[in-house]
């Protein structure tokens, strides 16, 4: 029942940006922008668990893997705008990002930083 009221709040947060996007983009975007999952993610956490530590390491790699997000959100208006279908654009980003993200364990693992 748990994992069913997780997944419900979760749709219902990703429901009300999607909406409120249709209505003011910039407004659906500061929505989206907020760390909203990613506090839920780490209250469940803390439910299920109450490990600080886990905790932290959850937070600590969310910072370092929203880093390598931030191109796609510039990458895939450009790429929109350079009338590139939308599938294929948000296929385009994603693979930067993956890319990016890949990268990035890269650097920070020759920084003793281990995700």
């Amino acid at each position: 029942m748990y994992a069913i009221i997780k997944a419900a709040i979760s749709g219902i947060l990703i429901a009300l940006i999607s909406e409120t996007a249709k209505k003011n983009p910039t407004f659906g975007a500061l929505i989206a922008s907020l760390p909203l999952i990613s506090i839920l993610s780490m209250i469940w956490l803390w439910q299920e668990t109450s490990d600080t530590e886990r905790i932290a390491k959850h937070a600590e790699a969310t910072f370092w893997y929203v880093l390598p997000s931030l191109p796609m959100f510039l990458v895939l208006p450009a790429l929109l705008r350079a009338e590139i279908h939308f599938y294929i654009s948000l296929a385009l980003s994603c693979l930067l990002t993956v890319g990016l993200y890949l990268c990035m364990i890269f650097i920070l693992k020759r920084f003793g930083i281990v995700l």
